[in-house]
């Protein structure tokens, strides 16, 4: 069956064999199916083909992430500056390979830019409402950095962005979806950007419109207790994260102050013939500890505070896909409640009503795989980040202890 955001007029209802809990059951029965309000997940078995909660979609994504039957690659690499009358931009080489039956090529080349970027994942919104689209790098705010086209802005950018496709091609429904392959290989991508709004995007609206006076009731409690962990995860990130560029800031400074106080040992020594050697060796010191602290402040400029900042913008995305379900909830209640109220004994279940409850269901499978999914890149990311800073912090006290004595004391 044709997923149910699909909006087709061919599309069936899925049967009401579910058993919710009793407090959310109508106080009525219409016809032979009875009518209840979403109980915030999916029965067994009941998910659509486009669905990530199916069974083979799980069994795809755990192949891809072993590397065993991965058939799509994506680097991103290359960036070059393009100085134009009107503006100044970077472009990025995409480079693809896949033995999947959607290419035509086994491999594509071809060169985009931020905005490319910021086209596709609103065409992935649009496309793949009830999915969470993995964030992009903000646009003109990279904190630490002030000019966008210094080597290091980016290069922290390529990085963004190589990691933001590598999400979509490790997902088992956006990697299939038709904008993703026109972003990979369109060698004119202005042709699909000048399209109008996708029947999507106003089929959202509709649903805007059609709750603008209705209040959802309650939000499920799985879907809830989600909610309340995306708020504590955010503030607690943008904790460490403000912490974090204090501490590079401080580290900066410290910089400084090292970069001149060494040298002033090594312009005494000239001065002072036994103290020479001694003297030299205090600035040799420093120098190597500058040294050690440039490299430690640039793998936390560069590894960490990037990941923390991908994940609090992710939060964000998971709270706007929330969100979205709230409003289908919405919809489907107010729907439920018209018919409710007719003076009908048994009235026949409308099919918009019935396609509304399929909506959210698939909302809510789509959903709820897609946040085990995030979690579970979300412990190997932190894992690997808070295991490789430790190691940076180790290896930087070490550089600064080996150092040789040389200053005779």
């Amino acid at each position: 069956m044709p997923h149910p955001l699909a909006g087709s007029s061919s599309e069936e209802a899925v049967g009401g064999d579910s058993t919710p809990s009793p407090d959310l059951l109508m106080a009525r029965s219409f016809g032979d199916k009875d009518l209840i309000l979403p109980n915030g997940g999916t029965p067994a078995g009941t998910s659509s083909p486009a669905s990530s909660s199916s069974l083979l979609n799980r069994l795809q994504l755990d192949d891809d992430i072993d590397g065993e039957t991965r058939d799509l690659f994506v680097v991103v690499d290359d960036p070059k500056k393009h100085v134009c009358t009107m503006e100044t931009y970077i472009t990025y080489r995409i480079t693809t390979k896949s033995t999947r039956v959607e290419f035509d090529l086994p491999e594509y080349s071809v060169r985009r830019r931020y905005q490319d970027f910021d086209w596709l994942r609103s065409k992935l919104e649009e496309s793949q409402p009830t999915h969470l689209i993995p964030p992009l790098p903000e646009k003109f705010v990279v904190k630490g950095v002030v000019d966008r086209f210094s080597e290091e802005f980016v290069e922290t950018r390529r990085k963004a962005l190589d990691k933001f496709l590598k999400r979509i091609t490790d997902h088992p429904v956006l990697s299939f979806n038709e904008h993703f392959n026109i972003f990979l290989t369109a060698k004119d991508l202005n042709i699909y950007k000048k399209q109008g709004i996708a029947l999507l995007t106003r089929m959202g609206e509709s649903v805007k419109h059609v709750t603008g006076g209705y209040k959802l009731r309650t939000r499920p409690l799985e879907f809830a207790a989600i909610g309340d962990y995306l708020d504590t995860f955010a503030l607690k990130l943008g904790t460490i994260d403000r912490i974090a560029q204090r501490i590079i800031k401080e580290e900066i400074e410290y910089l400084v102050e090292l970069r001149e106080y060494g040298p002033v040992y090594s312009t005494w020594s000239a001065l002072e013939g036994e103290l020479a050697e001694p003297l030299e060796g205090v600035s040799a010191c420093i120098g190597n500890c500058s040294t050690a602290l440039e490299e430690l402040t640039d793998d936390m400029t560069e590894d960490f505070l990037p990941v923390l900042r991908e994940y609090i913008l992710y939060s964000d995305s998971m709270k706007s896909v929330l969100k979205k379900r709230d409003q289908v909830q919405a919809e489907y209640e107010a729907k439920l409640e018209a018919v409710a109220l007719r003076k009908e004994d048994r009235p026949k279940v409308p099919v918009d009503v019935e396609k509304c409850q399929d909506r959210m269901e698939c909302f809510n499978a789509d959903l709820k795989a897609d946040m085990e999914r995030w979690q579970n890149n979300k412990r190997q990311d932190f894992r690997q980040l808070l295991m490789g800073m430790a190691d940076k912090n180790i290896q930087y006290y070490e550089k600064v202890m080996s150092m040789p004595n040389k200053t005779g004391f």
